[in-house]
This record gives structure tokens, sequence and C-alpha cells, in this order.
């Protein structure tokens, strides 16, 4: 009975021991670059025609590719993703629509900055850009810089522990267990996009962990 009562007497400390944990996030952000930019270009015209308006639209591809090739990118930066033909009657009146789509594609995120600047000289040489022909810049290098990211907030995360555990009168023992959160990358200076803006090259990666760490 004397042994029994000690064994348990034993765990129950134990228990109690592995129990004094303390349960913590760590947060990470880091500011970086976009390596990758693109840009949809959607452009249109219409003529009672449809010879007329396939001739407009041509017209206005040359002219994208001239405003691209004196920017000084390579031919093919630029490429055709996608065209389609509507057309719709009015008393009797038959309007034929052409559409057209070209894709830039550089990780010159310099040039591609300079030539949305200069955007709105593509309305000078007549081209109709329609809504939704904005720059997009993407960060491609997330897993360069994940696992120093993940240190980074273990270690923000310990030192949330350590002052909890200055507090209780404690010490900061090992990690028991710890879940990465999601990464998120988002513009550094809030939100971009819309007509006659673009997305910014600018960035801020984000990642938040919570770790259980024992306590002493």
């Amino acid at each position: 009975m004397t042994l029994g009562g000690y064994l348990l007497g034993d765990g129950l400390l134990r228990a109690k021991e592995a129990e004094r944990s303390v349960t913590v996030r760590g947060l990470a952000e880091r500011d970086v670059t976009a390596d990758l930019a693109t840009w949809t270009i959607s452009y249109s015209a219409s003529a009672a025609n449809l010879a007329e308006a396939q001739g407009k639209v041509q017209q206005d591809t040359r002219a994208i590719e001239g405003f691209f090739d004196g920017l000084g990118f390579p031919a093919d930066s630029l490429q055709p993703t996608g065209a389609n033909v509507s057309s719709h009657t009015n008393r009797g009146v038959t309007t034929y629509t052409v559409r057209q789509r070209l894709a830039l594609r550089t990780d010159n995120i310099e040039l591609a900055q300079k030539a949305v600047a200069n955007q709105f000289d593509l309305v000078g040489r007549g081209v109709f850009l329609e809504e939704g022909s904005g720059m997009s810049y993407t960060f491609t290098k997330l897993n360069d810089i994940k696992p120093e990211m993940v240190a980074e907030a273990t270690r923000d995360a310990r030192a949330s522990a350590e002052q909890f555990a200055q507090d209780s009168g404690s010490g900061v023992g090992a990690i028991k267990d710890a879940t990465q959160g999601y990464f998120s990358i988002e513009a550094r200076d809030g939100d971009g996009g819309g007509w006659g803006k673009s997305d910014s090259p600018y960035k801020k990666v984000r990642v938040v962990t919570t770790v259980n760490f024992s306590l002493d």
C-alpha cells in the first residue's frame, strides 16, 4: 500500500509538471520586392463592318507592340492570349466588336513600372484599353525565405513565453508542440489595383506560428 501510494503520488506530480506549459504566438514579417510582373492588356474595336473592326484591332496590336518595343522589352515578352468576336443588332443595324488580349510577362520590375507609368501613351496611339488591363506583381521566391522566417517567428514566440514565465516566476523549457500558420503576401503599402492603377511590386510577407513551451 505504501509503495502504491508513492507511485500514485509520483504520477500525479509528474502529470502536474507536464501540465505546466504556455502557448504563445510568434510573428515574422519581411518586406520584399516582386520578381515577376504580368500585364494582361485587353482592347477592342467596334464597327458596322467586321473587316473594319478586325483591321482596327490589328492596327492597335501593332501600336501596342511598338509601345513595348520602344521601352526596351524583348519581342517574346508579349504574347497573344485570346480573341473573340461578338455582334448586336439595333434597329436593323448590326455592330461587330472584336476583342483581343495580349499578355506581358517579365522579370524586369523596373521596366514594368515604367510601362505602367506610360500606359496612357497607348490611349494617345488610339488604343481603347478595357477595364481590368492592370499590371500584377508577384513574389515567387517564398520558399527561399520560409526557413528563416519560421525561425524568426519561433524566436519571437519564445520571447513572449519568457516574458510570461518571468512574470509567473518560472523558466521556459523545450517546445512541446508547434503549429505553423499560413504565409501571406500582401501589398506593403495597402491595396492596389483598380482602373488607372496597378498592383504594387513592394510586398510584405507575414507568418504567425503558435508554439507550446513547457515551463520549468
